[in-house]
């Protein structure tokens, strides 16, 4: 059974940096892709990021662009989303998710993931 979980979220400060991590489990193929959500009270779930598992391509969403980095670990079967320069704008629950092998491609829409996490709280507040 495919699982993905995150960790990493927490309280932070204006202007400051956190790591979250997403780990899978339970996939036979390389051949997938995670996705980054963020979700705010009462808006909708917004793609961030995404990142491919075989190629380590990513892409972002403009709001993050200039301060987010993505990278991954296959020997560990984790995924990174390195946050910096961090708003209060960024408060949200975070979620990673993964598309179902053999499919691929970095999407932006919440229904081109299959398995998804419990979610993170980030808190960025003085």
């Amino acid at each position: 059974q495919a699982q993905v979980v995150e960790s990493g979220g927490g309280l932070v400060q204006p202007g400051g940096s956190l790591r979250l991590a997403c780990t899978t489990s339970g996939f036979t193929s390389d051949h997938y892709a995670i996705g980054w959500f963020r979700q705010a009270p009462g808006k909708k779930r917004e793609w961030i990021s995404g990142i491919s598992i075989s190629t380590g391509s990513a892409n972002f969403a403009d709001s993050v662009k200039a301060r987010f980095t993505a990278s991954r670990d296959n020997a560990k079967n984790t995924v990174f989303l390195q946050m910096n320069s961090l708003k209060s704008e960024d408060t949200a629950v975070y979620y990673c998710a993964a598309t179902r092998p053999p499919f691929a491609e970095l999407g932006r829409g919440p229904h081109e993931y299959d398995f998804w996490g419990q979610g993170t709280q980030v808190t960025v507040s003085s």
